[in-house]
């Protein structure tokens, strides 16, 4: 009979699908936390370990991989991710554990768990890149152990993760400049499979680090392909982008929350013409106007029936772009979707900061920028701090 976790009968339906929960690296650790302290106050053997998670969910976690040492024990728990596509899932979270002769538990990173390098984080800059939550958790269950066996000196707790270092490469650990390997991260303990809320947690991450670093002025690449046109086509600093996803009425509250002062996006039409109707969230499953929101512009700007109707029948904005095209209207018609964009732009951000877009294909290129982009790629150049032209050829200073 396999080893029920507690976790097994948590999940949610999503795409007509069943999709299991998980537990976080946090709450890993301090399940290995709490069994090597145990055993190093007690003498006993711990197979098996309850934890009891933030969000009320309490596990019984397998033990593994125990080395008991003169003054000090060490053992691990295997992450399980559920059905979330996490790159951490299956790895093993150590914890080691040690008496010391102040009385306090002191919690550090070892091998494999990063170190925070640049400020903007929680933690502050060379501590280990363990998050507030997960390190309440590692010094509760330490406490709770302590406790129960008398024991009123202080411990010493070293986490470490032996594969972290080589999975962090995939995670956005670079970017924050958290070095030599993974976060210990989790706010509730378990891992919802395919969260939006980690995802918007990650850029809110990223955003609050810039922002504390000074940048006031953002750039947000809601996909691979701004990304690659950012870094391609344009002179302003690749480095400094954040992708933002889908997310994009998210990302201007956020980063209004933050007291950002302004957002430029360089996006493929392909994702940001649906702004152009108010769509804030570009996932294909929220909404898919484009070729509605292209055709209604089309006319606006002057096209007849049979370019409608051309527009409607394509697959692709590339494709409906070359209808425009050659109706002789694809200028007319993305001066009218741009005007759009910053409407409803302004119109989630009650005008609170700036906000812009450059928009491009991959076929046409450069297809324009909405009102206050110009504005906003002024003050980037100028945060840049170099006399060099943001615009290579068509963007307006």
């Amino acid at each position: 009979m396999d080893f029920k976790t507690g976790i097994e009968d948590y999940y949610v339906i999503k795409n007509n699908k069943k999709l299991r929960f998980g537990f976080t690296t946090g709450t890993c650790a301090a399940a290995a936390a709490k069994a090597a302290v145990r055993m190093l106050l007690s003498g006993e053997r711990v197979m098996e370990i309850p934890l009891l998670t933030p969000k009320g969910i309490l596990l019984h976690l397998p033990v593994e991989d125990i080395r008991e040492e003169d003054s000090a024990v060490s053992c691990a728990v295997r992450k399980d991710a559920g059905d979330d596509p996490d790159t951490t899932n299956g790895i093993l979270i150590y914890a080691r554990v040690q008496k010391q002769k102040t009385a306090e538990i002191v919690v550090d990173g070892g091998i494999g768990v990063g170190r925070v390098t640049r400020p903007g984080l929680e933690q502050k800059v060379g501590d280990a890149a363990i998050n507030q939550v997960p390190l309440t958790m590692i010094q509760k269950a330490a406490s709770e152990e302590a406790s129960r066996a008398d024991y009123e000196g202080g411990l010493k707790i070293i986490i470490s993760v032996p594969r972290g270092e080589e999975i962090a490469k995939k995670t956005f650990n670079p970017r924050l400049g958290i070095q030599g390997g993974i976060s210990i991260l989790g706010t509730t303990g378990i891992v919802e499979p395919m969260s939006e809320k980690a995802l918007i947690e990650s850029i809110r991450v990223e955003m609050r680090q810039r922002k504390e670093q000074g940048e006031d002025y953002l750039l947000m690449t809601p996909g691979n392909y701004g990304a690659a046109y950012l870094k391609e086509q344009m002179s302003l600093p690749f480095e400094k982008n954040i992708k933002c996803s889908n997310y994009i009425g998210e990302t201007i509250d956020m980063a209004i929350d933050m007291g950002v002062r302004g957002i430029l996006f360089i996006s493929h039409i392909g994702k940001f013409v649906k702004v152009a109707a108010g769509i804030m969230n570009t996932h294909s499953h929220s909404a898919d106007a484009r070729m509605e929101v292209l055709c209604s512009n089309a006319i606006r700007a002057g096209g007849d029936l049979d370019a409608a109707r051309k527009i409607l029948a394509c697959n692709t904005t590339d494709e409906a772009l070359e209808v425009l095209r050659e109706a002789g209207i694809l200028k007319e018609t993305m001066e009218e979707i741009l005007t759009r964009i910053q409407f409803y732009l302004d119109h989630r951000s009650y005008e609170q900061i700036l906000l812009g877009a450059v928009l491009f294909s991959n076929e046409q290129g450069y297809l324009g920028q909405t009102r206050d982009a110009k504005k906003l790629i002024t003050y980037l150049k100028k945060e840049k701090k170099t006399g060099e032209n943001v615009c290579r050829e068509n963007y307006t200073e």
